[in-house]
């Protein structure tokens, strides 16, 4: 397995993006994702990942503008209409069509959002359905900075990687390394 490199955009060779998708600088796509822009346009931020087997799309005519420094986690849905900078989409969480995710924002794992959702910035949203329960506290907010600049470094590293040996990548939590 392996990165493409594609104007400093990071694609798996696994991963699928077709129709009308916009991504900026630094986003990467990893390992089964699939981004489909047969339908509308896809628009997404710089630095911005997407995980593991996780799935953006939209309805007929409406894009799908994802920001900046999101996070979508591992086989997640993105099926809304738009997701502020900074936000985090937690692992499995289903994002249904037209809703509006804030800046900043936790989805949590799982969380089901229903159609048409509108989420301020700085909120947790959890369950099925998904509600808006709290403001994100301290630590979900330096979470939420600290991993999209990760997911560019671990990018690079896979896009670098020539040899097909499995190698083992830690992380201090330290965005440098």
């Amino acid at each position: 397995m392996s990165f493409k490199k594609i104007n400093d955009v990071y694609i798996a060779d696994t991963a699928t993006v077709l129709g009308e998708v916009h991504l900026e600088a630094g986003v990467n796509i990893w390992y089964g994702a699939s981004i489909r822009g047969d339908v509308a346009k896809i628009s997404i931020g710089k630095n911005t990942n997407v995980q593991d087997n996780a799935t953006v799309h939209c309805d007929g005519g409406f894009p799908n503008v994802i920001g900046e420094n999101v996070t979508i986690g591992h086989n997640a849905v993105c099926h809304g209409e738009y997701i502020g900078d900074g936000t985090l989409v937690g692992m499995g969480a289903i994002i249904l069509g037209r809703t509006k995710i804030g800046k900043n924002c936790v989805v949590a794992a799982g969380t089901v959002v229903p159609p048409g959702t509108e989420v301020p910035d700085g909120m947790v949203i959890m369950g099925v359905p998904g509600k808006v329960r709290r403001e994100a506290n301290d630590a979900e907010k330096g979470f939420m900075e600290r991993n999209p600049p990760h997911y560019v470094n671990l990018a690079k590293l896979h896009f670098e990687e020539k040899e097909t040996e499995p190698r083992v990548i830690t992380w201090n939590g330290n965005v440098e390394d």
